[in-house]
């Protein structure tokens, strides 16, 4: 009985260190996204402005008869952020449903290894381009500027649709399919070098860099609180370890106090 009772004493004390280091883990992980979401959030708030002008002089044609769709789908490369990848991806699937047909092609961009993990399982021939280690550096405007050139350049498309996860607060993210953008349409009624050619392009990166944006700050403010909820979760676990941890020590000292009991009642016996 004794010994079963100080194995178990073993058994929960280690799991009562590791509870806490895995807490401690979170707690720091927690630390990391809120100061990367604070020099984040102010530049996507401040790119708003960039994009909605273009948005409100094009505005979205959802209606119109294209053969080439192209979805560019925002993701993140790493983990333990929630669900904002499987929202973006769920819709960017819905949306590839509703351009493909017998006469229509729908292909993906995606730009983040996570988004790309889990279109690959179904949708493998349909990626046409994929990037990632998006945010290996600090975020500007000139590298997503060469990304958008390389989907430009290198992806046959009439009509092209950027869905990424729009922030709203720590806790509050919007999935976001961003308008439709004729460019192919455009790009052949104007000459290349003409500036109104060159201004629509340049609208499209700037639409990329805030999509980028919204989605950085909405994968950084729901990894803060997925590790919130880990470690409360952890203190939680962590009471009710050391509850059990206290109950078996009060139950091996029972045990002893009887046992030295009953000894010294059988030496005066």
């Amino acid at each position: 009985m004794k010994c079963s009772l100080m194995m178990l004493q073993s058994v929960v004390r280690n799991r009562m260190k590791s509870v806490r280091n895995i807490q401690k883990i979170t707690k720091a992980m927690k630390m990391v996204a809120a100061s990367k979401l604070r020099a984040i959030q102010t530049r996507a708030e401040n790119s708003r402005g960039l994009w909605q002008p273009f948005t409100a002089l094009l505005g979205d044609i959802p209606s119109v008869d294209v053969k080439k769709n192209v979805i560019v789908t925002i993701s993140s490369d790493k983990g333990l952020c929630g669900g904002i990848n499987s929202t973006s991806v769920k819709i960017s699937r819905g949306i590839h449903k509703l351009n493909s047909g017998p006469e229509k092609e729908c292909k993906y961009v995606i730009l983040g290894e996570k988004g790309k993990a889990q279109l690959v399982r179904d949708s493998k021939k349909d990626i046409e381009l994929s990037m990632t280690e998006l945010q290996k550096n600090p975020l500007n405007y000139t590298q997503v500027a060469v990304l958008a050139d390389d989907i430009l350049k290198n992806v046959e498309y009439d009509a092209l649709r950027i869905v990424f996860n729009k922030f709203q607060s720590v806790v509050s993210f919007v999935p976001t399919p961003q308008p439709s953008y004729l460019l192919r349409l455009w790009r052949e009624k104007l000459k290349p070098g003409e500036s109104l050619a060159n201004w629509i392009l340049m609208k499209l990166k700037e639409v990329m860099f805030n999509a980028v944006l919204e989605n950085a700050c909405s994968e950084q403010g729901a990894r803060m609180s997925a590790m919130d909820s880990s470690s409360r979760n952890a203190g939680d676990m962590l009471d009710r370890l050391t509850l059990t941890y206290n109950r078996t020590r009060q139950a091996s000292i029972t045990t002893e106090l009887i046992e030295i009991i009953s000894g010294a009642s059988a030496l005066e016996g």
